[in-house]
């Protein structure tokens, strides 16, 4: 017996084998329903400002596919324009190396030559980093 939304009607006993019938109807109905393994986002599209966000949904084999429609904000007001002076770039850039500075250098030479020239390029990179 399929599922009948109308049963059972007010004001009226309950039947056993209408009920089974309505449960087992029901059940039908979500086992009819598809296996969802996973989601997908297909799309998020901007919409104008002002409009209401969207979603669409739709269910291809095991999979969900999103469609995400998300309105732009309003226009802003213009902000004031920055200004970097070269004496302010150079400011910022003087404090940036001094982490470096307190790192010395490795002045006696190894017999090995794979240490040697490990050292030769550990001077090379503490020396690049002072200014």
């Amino acid at each position: 017996m399929p599922y009948d939304p109308n049963l059972p009607q007010a004001g009226t006993e309950i039947d056993a084998v209408q009920m089974r019938g309505q449960l087992n109807g029901l059940k039908d109905l979500i086992d009819a329903i598809g296996t969802v393994t996973g989601a997908i986002v297909d799309a998020v599209n901007s919409l104008p400002p002002g409009d209401p966000a969207t979603v669409s949904v739709t269910l291809t084999g095991t999979m969900l596919h999103f469609t995400f429609g998300i309105p732009e904000g309003q226009t802003g007001p213009q902000g004031i324009p920055g200004e970097v002076t070269q004496a302010g770039l150079d400011a910022a850039i003087s404090g940036t190396s001094s982490n470096s500075n307190a790192v010395g250098t490795l002045d006696a030479p190894f017999a090995d030559p794979d240490a040697e020239a490990l050292r030769v390029a550990f001077n090379t990179l503490v020396n690049a980093l002072r200014r």
